[in-house]
């Protein structure tokens, strides 16, 4: 029988400007004796990612335009942060009284551009997603390539909405190393119906198993590794595969 493993990776320091996530990462394994082995997946929390590329804002330093000023008045949020969204933010998808509904300069689409006001020390201070979470995720698997000289994949990930569902879950919104998308259209199911339309978001499905053992509440678990899952690897991969065509997007 198959078995897919789900490891938190533990006791990692709080994540600072400047610190090397893939030897952080590479360490603590290590420590706990669970190293990083061939084909891993890799799976890190966008917010750690951003306040070690030094991407935090202190929103008491931000000047909300006249824009940004009009949405918080809709919408009932803080002005610097819409602020902070409308710089973050490619286009507006949908809006009501107490949500903002963007789609990214980086592709993702999410409530709030995907500025995130949890797990940052500071009252003030923000984490918006990373300012391209594809690279990052690239740049972390090359260092732990380097450290370990294994292939692993690794992925960004954040928390996110659904429409039509209740509750959050964890979804990849930067991939290095693996295909975000299993296509299987064209394969047969077991009475020999072919497949048309079956795509499954693999990149996703990671993302929240990984969640189980990260917690949105412990910053001090910032990572997994996911370990056993025959996924499909890939280089020049990017996370905009899972964001549904604007053409092909029902509620927009």
């Amino acid at each position: 029988m198959d078995t897919i493993k789900v490891i938190a990776v533990e006791n990692l320091p709080l994540i600072k400007k400047g610190d090397n996530l893939g030897q952080l990462i590479v360490e603590a394994a290590e420590k706990q004796k669970t190293p990083i082995q061939e084909k891993d997946i890799i799976v890190v929390t966008h917010v750690a990612v951003s306040k070690a590329e030094g991407n935090i804002i202190d929103l008491d330093k931000v000047v909300p335009s006249e824009k940004a000023k009009e949405i918080s008045s809709f919408t009932g949020k803080d002005p610097a942060l819409v602020e902070v969204v409308l710089q973050e933010t490619k286009e507006i998808v949908k809006m009501n009284k107490n949500t903002i509904i963007t789609e990214t300069k980086s592709g993702v689409i999410c409530a709030n551009a995907g500025v995130d006001r949890s797990n940052v020390s500071g009252d003030r201070n923000v984490v918006p997603l990373p300012k391209n979470p594809n690279v990052s995720a690239q740049n972390i698997r090359k260092e732990i390539k380097h450290l370990t000289g294994v292939n692993v994949a690794v992925i960004v990930s954040d928390t996110h909405g659904r429409p039509l569902r209740m509750g959050e879950i964890n979804v990849a919104v930067g991939v290095a190393g693996i295909k975000p998308i299993r296509d299987r259209r064209g394969e047969k199911d077991l009475f020999g119906y072919v497949l048309r339309i079956k795509q499954t978001a693999i990149a996703d499905e990671l993302s929240s198993a990984a969640e189980l053992v990260i917690g949105q509440a412990n910053e001090g678990i910032p990572a997994a590794i996911i370990r056993g899952y025959n996924y499909q690897t890939a280089e020049n991969t990017s996370a905009v595969d899972l964001t549904r065509p604007k053409e092909k997007d029902m509620f927009r």
